[in-house]
Formats: C-alpha cells, structure tokens, sequence
C-alpha cells in the first residue's frame, strides 16, 4: 500500500528511480572525481586545506604501502579509528585502492569494547590516533591484528605548525597516554614508504564489501553491517537526485562536524559531497562549539549535517547569531529525531529549514528525507528516497495503513546484505526483502513518514505505549528548558512510570512547572511522573542523548 501512496506526494524535481549502477564501486566514484576536481580544495582542518590531487597523492602512497610492504590482500579488514582529520580521507580511500574492507571504530572506544569489535570483524590491521593506542596495547595480543599504524594529531598539517600541534597536545595537554607497541609504524612513515612504489590497480565491483558498520541494530547486539560497494553506491545516487538542481558542483562548502566514523557522515558528507567537488570542512571537536563557530565564521556553509543535540547547543550559544548563514543551502538533521522546537528556531534565525532525514547503519543510511523544494514537513522523516520502498508492518509482517502505528521496514538497493558472520540475527530483522528497523512510526495521509520512537525505548505504562521522543517533544517546547531526555523506571501500580531528566536553560525552573505544562500536551499516563535535573545529560559521541545510560 505504501509503495504507493507516497508517490503522489513526490516532488517534481525528484525522479522517482535513479541509475544506480553509474559507479561501479566506491573507487570508480573516487577515480571520476579526481579527474574532474584535481585542483579544487577537497578537505580541510585545523586551517590545513588539501586538493583532490594531493589527497590522491597520499591515497596513492598508503594503498602502495599496503600493497607492498604488508602482507594485507583484497577483502582484509583494516580498522580506521581517528577522529575528523585530514589523515581520514587519506586512509579510507588508500584503503579502498587497495581493495581493503574498512571497518570504522569509535576512537573513544574502550579496550574491552575494541577488542570485541576487532575479533568479531576478523580486523587484520589498524590505524589509530595515538592518543588511543593505549587501550590498543591492552588488547593486542588478543586479537588478529598484524599491521599498526599510529597517527599524529598534526601529522596532515606539517612543517612548523603541524609539529608546535604535536608537541602541545602531547607535552602540555599531556593527551597521549604513554603506551608501548613497537611494532608500530608511524603514518608518516608508512606514507615515505609507501611513495617508493606504485599502487596496483584492484578491480572492485559492487558485490564487494566496502565497509563492515558497526551497530547495535534492531536488538541490542553489536556487530558489523555488511555494506557493499553497491550499496553505497545506490545511496549516492540516491542521495544526489535529492539533492536536485540547488547543488552547484564544484563550488560548494560542506561543514562535517559529525564523526566520519558514523554512517551519516561516511556516506553523505565524505562520499556524496565528495563525488560533488565540495570543499569539506573536517570538524575535529564539534564540542568546543567557541572553536566550532570560530570555523564556521571562517568557512560560511553551503551545507550543514548535525543531530538534533548539535543544533540545539549551537543556537544556544551567544555567537549563533554572527555567522554568516546568508549562503546556506541545505541543513539537516539525522541519527536522531528533531525536535520541533529547535526546527521551528533554527529557521527562524537562520532563514533555513532544518530538514529531518532518517537512514541506519544498515541502510547505508539514506532511506527517507524531507524534500528542498519548500514542500518539508517538520515532525516528519519525509518520504523514500528514489528507489526505495517503506512500509509500517505489524509484528506479523502484515502491512499497515495510513495512520496505523506500526515498525518500518525498507527496502532499496541500499539495504545491507546482512550482519557479518550472524545468520540468525540477519534473519531476524528481513521479512522477505525488507529490512525491518526496530523503529515505531506511520504514514499519514499526504505520504509523509513519522517517527514515534525506538521499539525497544517504549514505555509501558499501565498497558498503555509511551514513546519517549513525544514526551521530549513536549518538554523541550518549555522556554526554560535546554535539553531533555525520558525513560521509563519502574512503578509499583504501573509497572513503569515516565521519567525525565531535565537540563536547565533558566535557573528558575521547577518540578512542578514542567509537570503543570505537560497537562494540557500529554494525557495522564504520558506526563513524567518524576523530572530530575542534571546540569548535561549522557551522550553518544555523535551527540544522541542515551537514554539506556539515564536509568
């Protein structure tokens, strides 16, 4: 029913199928665009910028580094664990030159949860910033890992500058905790050694897997995604029809504040962008918003990806205002629901939609967004993009109608082929072809998809569902509050009651204001029976509130 009733809602702009074979692998798209963009600015950081060709040039290096002085062949897994710096583009598309899996690690994993991570994946090599090899050396000899290779905050930036960073993050910051891995070789290093040869050309095609994504899918249970070259791929094609006749190629400027790490930013920001000839501007702590609106002074945005938690602390901050956003084209916001209320603010101050996208790991991760051509519906997800099938299904697989609350399952080109090594968890999340995503939502009337909430973060409440994101919804709408997050906890005569924890935008606020605002927004049995305040609440590095952490 779905695959649809959607259509009529579709844009003009937007075709409804797309080619999806115009690359035929990540490095098809890499080559093409090297060739078109040689001399424009690809990257930059740190007031460090780097062309199309001189990225290619330090690919170039590490894929014949690998090549030649590893003993790592095609479909090896290689663990990039760094932070947005110039040495991540480097290393990824290196990486894909030499016909390597890349797997992509929090850099503020802990040693336990690398350690699972790398021997689940079968990770045969690494490259992390040193800054975290400490918890490598914990763990070492306990996995399959044969290649290291240790990275240096400045090492991209060089000369002078790129030393003084050096020198202050270890010495006077004192952010490297001493660790000892001889066998590891330094990224500049492997780079020289590297440019002694040529890289040899690998043939990649769309069957070949490009990325293993971590996640915690549909059940709580880590593991790897497998995405193909074919399906990133599709999600750029995808993707770049969305984006239609506003993106001027070769021209514009993309702010990735995200963690490249993460599937929204690997795929739309490093890739998509990338295929564009944007300049892309790496934000290595988005955290230190003064230095982050520092750099966004500096680099005006044409373009600008964040979640809900990112755009909120930023319109908070007092020099929101003296950015220059006239040129902003596009913002968006995914990897978590956007509230209302900072939707309806950011584009009053800026003059731009912050439009609400929703994709997984598992879905590489474009699946829905809202359209640019003025026709967005904030609270929404927006409708599929091209190519792609969503449809709300009840816990029997049988598709749902219109306003019927429901799971949402997806199927595309761009949906994983399942997770790596877990048959059985793979069979559990697939009816039939589509991807069921463990998140509660429906389609209304006009084809537009809403989210409620994540299946497994429902609370019950005397027999009846609460969904956290619409509690949230309503509590951050309050003009003294700054953030807020909601779970359940357990009640005696309701078996769980709703909780929120409350971070404070004026000093004044109080339990019961909150509690006497929910009254005419929330029935009874979704108003927070409790409400703590907390001066920050637990975040992924991402910037998701963790409700799981708040219990």
């Amino acid at each position: 029913m779905s695959e649809f009733l959607w259509h009529k809602s579709y844009p003009d702009y937007i075709p409804k199928t797309v080619d999806v074979n115009q690359y035929s692998s990540i490095l098809d798209l890499y080559d093409q665009t090297i060739a078109k963009y040689g001399n424009n600015v690809a990257f930059s950081n740190m007031g460090k910028e780097i062309t199309y060709g001189e990225l290619n040039a330090k690919a170039n290096d590490f894929a014949a580094y690998i090549q030649n002085c590893t003993n790592l062949k095609k479909g090896d897994r290689i663990a990039i664990q760094l932070p947005n710096l110039l040495q991540f583009p480097v290393v990824l598309f290196g990486s894909l030159k030499a016909g390597l899996t890349i797997v992509t690690t929090n850099p503020l994993y802990t040693s336990e949860e690398m350690q699972h991570q790398f021997n689940d994946l079968e990770v045969k090599a690494i490259v992390i910033l040193e800054n975290f090899a400490c918890n490598l050396e914990k763990i070492r000899s306990t996995t399959k890992i044969e290649n290291i290779i240790t990275c240096k905050i400045g090492d991209m930036i060089g000369g002078l500058k790129g030393g003084i960073v050096n020198f202050v993050v270890k010495y006077v910051k004192k952010m490297v905790p001493k660790f000892n891995i001889p066998e590891a070789v330094p990224f500049t290093k492997a780079l020289s050694m590297g440019s002694k040869y040529k890289a040899a050309p690998v043939e990649l095609t769309h069957d070949d897997i490009a990325f293993l994504q971590y996640t915690g899918g549909t059940t709580g249970v880590a593991k790897g995604a497998i995405l193909t070259h074919g399906n990133i791929c599709a999600n750029v094609a995808q993707v770049y029809a969305w984006l239609g006749n506003l993106f001027v190629p070769g021209k514009e400027t993309i702010i990735t504040a995200l963690p490249l790490y993460h599937i929204f930013a690997l795929t739309v920001n490093c890739i998509v962008f990338f295929s564009c000839g944007s300049k892309n501007v790496l934000i290595t702590n988005p955290r230190d918003l003064d230095g982050f609106l520092k750099d966004l002074k500096k680099n005006p945005p044409h373009y600008l990806t964040g979640v809900n938690t990112l755009f909120n602390g930023m319109l908070h901050h007092k020099e929101f205002d003296n950015i220059p956003w006239k040129q902003m084209k596009i913002s968006i916001g995914g990897g978590m629901a956007v509230q209302d209320a900072v939707a309806k603010e950011w584009e009053s101050r800026t003059g731009v939609p912050l439009l609400e996208a929703y994709g997984l790991s598992e879905t590489s991760p474009a699946a829905t967004v809202n359209p640019i051509d003025g026709t967005h519906r904030m609270g929404t997800i927006g409708l599929p993009v091209p190519n792609t099938d969503v449809k709300i299904l009840d816990e029997d697989g049988n598709a749902l109608g219109v306003d019927e609350v429901g799971e949402i399952a997806i199927k595309g080109p761009q949906v994983m082929k399942g997770y790596w090594n877990k048959p059985e968890e793979t069979e559990k999340c697939f009816d039939g072809p589509y991807f069921r995503t463990g998140d509660i939502g429906y389609m209304d009337q006009d084809g537009f998809f809403r989210i409620v909430d994540r299946k497994k973060e429902m609370i019950l409440v005397s027999g009846f569902n609460v969904y956290p994101n619409e509690v949230e919804k309503c509590i951050v709408e309050h003009p003294k509050v700054k953030e807020v997050g909601v779970c359940g906890v357990p009640d005696d005569k309701t078996t769980e009651a709703v909780k929120a924890f409350v971070v404070k935008a004026d000093d004044s606020l109080t339990e019961e204001e909150i509690k006497e605002f929910c009254k005419d927004k929330l029935t009874n049995y979704k108003r927070p029976k409790h409400v703590a305040f907390r001066d920050e609440l637990p975040k992924s590095n991402v910037g998701k509130i963790l409700r799981r952490k708040l219990k």
